[in-house]
């Protein structure tokens, strides 16, 4: 009989779809056998169809619980390889730009609270009061040292922003809001509130914003209507972290808890009312710092009591549906999801970056960054293969495609 991988062999009179069909009940480690047989079955094997189901069960492999493809164009096969060295904490660290603190006064400095967004080829960075435009390298060693833009307009530093279909978004300390338009001059300006604009998100023509004077307020940008102020919101807290649902039908706060009023609560964006308040058992003090929608009903919140909760609101409002503790008791500046399997998380102690997969209780891996001082890790974000740390003084890349 003729082996296999023979040309002659009754396996290759079968029509590629039943080969594939064939090939679709392999594990990783089977595909990866069938794939030094021969040249032809290294293709087959190769092919983004087969990998797609494994990758699904991967974490950061760029598929959403949907099944919806984020990262689309790289070979779903190679997603598979770099997922695994996530899940081991196999990586390159460095850290990739360091700045100053801020001088406040002759004898003392004050860290920068830094804020970054991703998108394509750049790296979006706060620094003081700009915010930097750094190009990513292509060969994945990190990014270019000097910014290739500078987005410019508050007189304190930038507390955060957004990044949405190639505009930015920006809150100061100085109580402004700031829209630039990234590829031309456009840039708008305007008062906001009365102290610090903690948060801000932007989306369907919508800026919604939170402050210190414990406000929320709703911003049109609609054409003669820029800067027009729809509603305002009293949260009666300091609004500390603000997201808008995916379906533009709503926005949830994350406020300081310094009251007997849950930190989580959603209001209508038409109407600005209040729809419901997220948990009963917060504690006084167990403010929410950040907030982040995967789904319109599915939402992930971190803050001051240490927790990572996972709420569905088509379940309950009054319990969250999964909750992680972070080991070492610190709180939990900064939260990011690829809305699949895996959560990363950023610490208030000793620059710590945690690895969580939903499917388990406990934390999967820590990286301890590197710094000076302890610092929290105020924001973070990552790629398929990469993910970026800011603390108050340096920002650390861990490259997940070493070998």
């Amino acid at each position: 009989a003729s082996p296999p991988s023979s040309p002659s062999s009754p396996l290759w009179a079968l029509p590629e779809e039943l080969l594939l069909l064939i090939c679709s009940y392999l594990d990783v480690q089977a595909l990866g056998r069938l794939g030094q047989v021969c040249r032809r079955l290294r293709f087959l094997s190769s092919r983004d169809l087969l990998w797609r189901r494994i990758a699904r069960g991967c974490l950061n492999s760029g598929f959403t619980q949907l099944g919806i493809d984020l990262a689309a164009g790289i070979p779903v096969k190679e997603r598979v390889k770099v997922s695994q060295n996530w899940r081991h904490g196999r990586c390159r660290r460095e850290t990739v730009l360091k700045w100053k603190c801020k001088q406040v006064a002759p004898f003392s400095c004050t860290f920068l609270m830094p804020w970054m967004e991703l998108d394509g080829e750049y790296l979006y960075l706060s620094q003081a009061e700009n915010i930097q435009a750094y190009r990513l390298r292509s060969d994945g060693t990190g990014l270019q040292r000097h910014p290739q833009a500078i987005f410019s307009g508050h007189q304190e530093d930038v507390c955060r922003f957004v990044l949405v279909n190639s505009h930015i978004v920006s809150g100061g300390g100085d109580g402004n809001i700031v829209l630039h338009k990234i590829h031309g001059s456009y840039s708008v300006k305007f008062s906001a509130h009365e102290q610090e604009v903690n948060c801000v998100d932007f989306q369907g023509g919508l800026i919604v914003s939170g402050s210190r004077d414990r406000t929320a307020k709703v911003w049109s940008l609609s054409a003669g209507r820029v800067g027009q102020c729809l509603h305002t919101v009293q949260t009666e807290d300091r609004v500390w972290s603000i997201a808008i649902s995916p379906l533009l039908s709503s926005f949830v706060t994350g406020t300081a808890c310094c009251g007997h009023t849950s930190p989580l609560r959603i209001w209508d964006l038409e109407s600005g009312q209040l729809l419901t308040c997220l948990g009963t058992d917060f504690h006084r003090g167990a403010g929410v710092l950040d907030v982040f929608y995967e789904t319109p009903s599915l939402l992930l919140s971190c803050g001051y009591d240490t927790y990572i909760r996972y709420w569905d609101i088509r379940t309950s409002t009054r319990k969250c549906v999964q909750e992680w503790e972070e080991p070492h008791d610190s709180a939990l500046y900064c939260i990011r999801s690829d809305k699949n399997h895996m959560i990363a998380s950023g610490s208030s102690y000793y620059g710590v970056v945690r690895l969580w997969d939903k499917r388990q209780t406990r934390c999967l891996q820590s990286f301890h960054l590197s710094s000076p001082t302890s610092s929290p890790v105020y924001c973070l974000r990552f790629s398929t293969t990469h993910l970026y740390a800011a603390l108050a003084s340096a920002l650390h890349v861990l490259d997940f495609t070493a070998q």
